[in-house]
């Protein structure tokens, strides 16, 4: 009753164990597919062997169910090709959420620089600079002043 008041609880938007599940389902339907080959090539060893023996109506059965096990093996791989269609996607889909996230921690982080950082500070603290240059330029023009008999000469 509940959940149709309030809704279902929001699952996280995690593709990791989807993922997995989709590489198990994946290397279950590969396993199948082995099998499915193995069956097909005895199939055509029975055929053989009726063929052999002259009985041809058994040999022909054998290879109408080779033909389905071919069909079954086309399918699964057909199954194939969309998980890992599925599988590049959501590793895609992944890739793009943990980007917007990344961008949107960027962005919080610098809002808050950006508050911290307040125009009539940095305007304060480089006319400090400013102070302070101007200030060391002073002394180190009275230090490089000639003194004594130095300063007599004239440069000519």
């Amino acid at each position: 009753m509940f959940k149709r008041v309030f809704g279902k609880a929001k699952q996280e938007a995690n593709a990791l164990p989807t993922i997995h599940k989709l590489n198990d389902t994946l290397e279950m339907l590969e396993k199948k597919e082995k099998v499915l080959v193995k069956k097909a090539a005895a199939e055509v060893e029975k055929a053989k062997q009726f063929t052999q023996a002259r009985n041809r109506t058994a040999a022909i059965k054998c290879l109408k169910r080779k033909r389905l096990y071919e069909q079954q093996i086309e399918q699964l791989g057909n199954f194939q090709l969309r998980i890992h269609d599925q599988m590049i996607m959501l590793e895609g889909a992944n890739a793009t959420t943990e980007t917007v996230d990344a961008l949107r921690s960027g962005t919080s982080v610098m809002k808050a620089m950006n508050k911290a950082t307040k125009i009539d500070d940095l305007e304060k603290t480089m006319d400090e600079i400013n102070d302070q240059t101007e200030s060391m330029k002073q002394i180190q023009e009275a230090l490089s002043a000639p003194i004594g008999a130095a300063a007599d000469f004239d440069e000519v």
